[in-house]
């Protein structure tokens, strides 16, 4: 039996890499005479770097910079020679022919520098937010001789346009007595009166792996989507709305673009940041799952497997449309590969695909956060049960 288990992660209790390890040692002890693979999931999110540098034999680089609320944190970037990278994850950046195969590919997470991982609850503010910490990333990346810059922009903190990356790249937001607002949090938004400055001629390009098509503002906008889970309360959305469309296109102006940069499908990825890099850095959006799926071969990985295992932290109808393990769920079935997928919480689809089996790890009545703690525990148990030798 060949066995490929690809998790992505358990949201603030599992890593991907370590859901997987789990689900391996356990399946390892039961059937030793099993071929296991293991491919932990991303979605442009936590792991990003880590599972993408090491699965090309890449560096992991450690740096410390600012964090949302302004606090120290370490985060984590990864190189990798561009020579190392699958060629069908080469093909989707589109470079020019005789692009050096020794450049260096920088791969960042905004996540590890600007997340909402790194914020308890009651420091949720998106008007005190900000994206600096990620700019510095990019910086420290370049000052190591990296010639192309990946983004993955999951699980930001963040809906400052990206003005803090841009200011930590050499933007400048200034007031009418010409000091400058630093960071330019929404919260110092009033104050800003004008742009200037341009980002730092060593800046490479810059590609954003994201899968939302999202424009800046309005009703399906950065806001009024992804607002709530950052702190915005409900009554405070319209003036948010009018600060952003206002500092937009002060940065449009500044950049001689169009303002219908915030109308491009994607500009409100994580809090506009793609609309900042887009419009200030000229970067190109990548469908994140399309390209991490083949920069680690998912595609190879799964005609070559008898079962897949996966799995995340919540997992429902919209799943099987949608990214990470949804869609890797949906690519086995289409296989015809039995599909096992374990989570915290399970919303079957109405009509259950053949071959697809889900699992849930946690009891009903067990307190979400006592279901978080206990994740590790409760995720072996799963797998222990759901494949003893007797199954």
């Amino acid at each position: 039996m060949r066995v490929l288990i690809a998790f992505d992660k358990f949201k603030d209790s599992l890593t991907a890499p370590a859901a997987c390890e789990l689900a391996a040692s356990t399946l390892r002890r039961q059937h030793p005479d099993w071929t296991i693979s293991v491919c932990p999931l991303t979605d442009g999110g936590e792991g990003f770097s880590e599972i993408l540098t090491r699965a090309s034999r890449g560096t992991l680089h450690h740096h410390r910079v600012t964090g949302p609320r302004g606090q120290p944190v370490e985060a984590t970037f990864g190189l990798v020679s561009l020579g190392n990278i699958p060629g069908k994850a080469r093909a989707r950046l589109n470079l020019p022919e005789g692009w050096p195969h020794k450049t260096q590919v920088a791969l960042v997470e905004m996540a590890a520098a600007s997340g909402l991982a790194l914020l308890d609850q009651g420091e949720r503010d998106l008007w005190q937010t900000t994206t600096l910490g990620t700019g510095e990333l990019i910086q420290h990346a370049t000052a190591l001789g990296a010639g192309i810059i990946i983004l993955g922009v999951g699980g930001s903190a963040t809906n400052d346009l990206g003005l803090g990356a841009l200011h930590a790249m050499g933007l400048k937001f200034l007031t009418a007595e010409n000091t400058q607002v630093s960071p330019p949090t929404p919260a110092g938004w009033a104050r800003v009166t004008r742009i200037s400055g341009n980002l730092l001629p060593s800046i490479p390009p810059i590609f954003i792996a994201c899968d939302v098509a999202n424009p800046l503002l309005g009703s399906d906008g950065a806001a009024a989507v992804y607002g709530p889970q950052k702190g915005l309360m409900p009554a405070d959305l319209a003036r948010l709305e009018s600060a952003s469309e206002r500092l937009a296109s002060l940065l449009c102006a500044h950049c001689q673009q169009p303002v219908s940069m915030m109308q491009r499908p994607g500009a409100g990825a994580a809090g506009g940041i793609a609309f900042g890099l887009m419009t200030a850095a000229g970067a190109r959006l990548l469908s994140g799952a399309e390209f991490v799926g083949a920069w680690l071969d998912l595609e190879r990985q799964l005609t070559t497997a008898d079962m897949i295992i996966t799995g995340e932290g919540r997992f429902d109808e919209s799943s099987l449309s949608g990214k990470g393990p949804g869609a890797l769920a949906q690519m086995a079935l289409t296989l015809g590969k039995p599909v096992h997928v374990f989570a915290g919480q399970i919303i079957a689809p109405a009509m259950l695909p053949t071959n697809l089996h889900l699992h849930v790890i946690s009891p009903n009545a067990m307190p979400l956060k006592e279901a978080l703690e206990n994740a590790p525990r409760l995720l072996t148990a799963a797998i222990e049960t759901s494949f003893t030798p007797d199954a």
